[in-house]
């Protein structure tokens, strides 16, 4: 178990849980990635997974289990996870503290 690798909000984790409840296939928690893409050439991936790679980081928060890439973990070290929902949109957003920079979309970072 690694919290200070990564942790969730309160609000991230009823999220996660809430869609792992609903899912046909079973998943046992959430594998976190980064992936090459963007206007600013990172973006983040998540992918519900029923277990862990070998080389995987297990971080277990707010009754939430994230498995997190081997090849993210330079770039997450420190990311809170959190799930915001207002009027026009909903969904998860990170807040990383080694971001340098961000698209305007907020789809997409670079370090």
């Amino acid at each position: 178990m690694n919290k200070s690798l990564m942790s969730l909000t309160d609000a991230a984790a009823e999220r996660v849980k809430h869609l792992m409840s609903t899912r046909t296939d079973p998943a046992t928690g959430l594998r976190i990635g980064v992936r090459t893409g963007g206007c600013s050439g990172m973006a983040y991936s998540m992918d519900f997974t029923v277990e862990k790679e070998p080389l995987d980081e297990v971080v277990e928060a707010n009754g939430v289990t994230l498995f997190v890439d081997s090849k993210a973990l330079m770039f997450l070290i420190g990311t809170e996870m959190d799930y915001v929902e207002d009027k026009l949109q909903s969904g998860f957003v990170f807040n990383n503290p080694n971001e340098k920079g961000r698209c305007g979309c907020g789809e997409s970072f670079h370090v």
